[in-house]
């Protein structure tokens, strides 16, 4: 009887190991997979939720922008996802370009589509002007609606922990 004994612990000890190695490679994955987009966008951040309505109607709350970015100057019209020490990133439409003649640098001034000013109050230090260092990428492309999913585990932080223990207790318990 020990030797059965002990042989099942040893499987089960097995099983566990087994798991959590699948775990690992599947976290392991994601994070390849997020480092290899950050290293063909040339974004820090290569895909961001639009949180807030300011770019209606063009994009609503929720939707997944992804972003690009290249040494082509930036022009009025284009999109843009820009951080200068927030929290959070903003994503708004470029609607000024203000090129140094001596440098090739641009400075640029935002607005979101639904705003009725500019984004000069927003930017760090009350500066007139958003400076290129900020800019986090341009949109390329974008899903509508996708990002709630996003939106809701920031503004429930419960369902986050529900929702990633659940998946744990999903691969430690499955059978294969």
């Amino acid at each position: 009887m020990g030797w059965i004994e002990e042989n099942m612990k040893f499987t089960n000890v097995r099983k566990i190991l087994s798991q959590a190695i699948s775990l690992g490679m599947v976290v392991s994955l994601a994070l390849m997979m997020w480092k290899g987009l950050t290293c063909i966008t040339g974004s820090q951040s290569p895909v961001v939720v639009v949180l807030s309505g300011s770019m209606e109607p063009g994009f609503q709350r929720g939707d997944i922008l992804f972003l690009y970015i290249n040494k082509n100057p930036i022009r009025t019209g284009q999109i843009v996802v820009f951080n200068d020490g927030r929290d959070i990133p903003i994503v708004h439409r470029v609607i000024e370009v203000h090129e140094h003649e001596d440098t090739k640098e641009v400075d640029i001034l935002t607005k979101g589509d639904a705003n009725e000013d500019d984004d000069r109050m927003l930017y760090a230090s009350n500066h007139d002007w958003l400076q290129q260092k900020y800019i986090m990428g341009r949109a390329v492309g974008f899903l509508p609606y996708v990002g709630w999913f996003t939106i809701i585990m920031s503004e429930k932080p419960i369902l986050k922990y529900i929702l990633v223990g659940g998946l744990g207790l999903l691969v430690l318990t499955s059978k294969e």
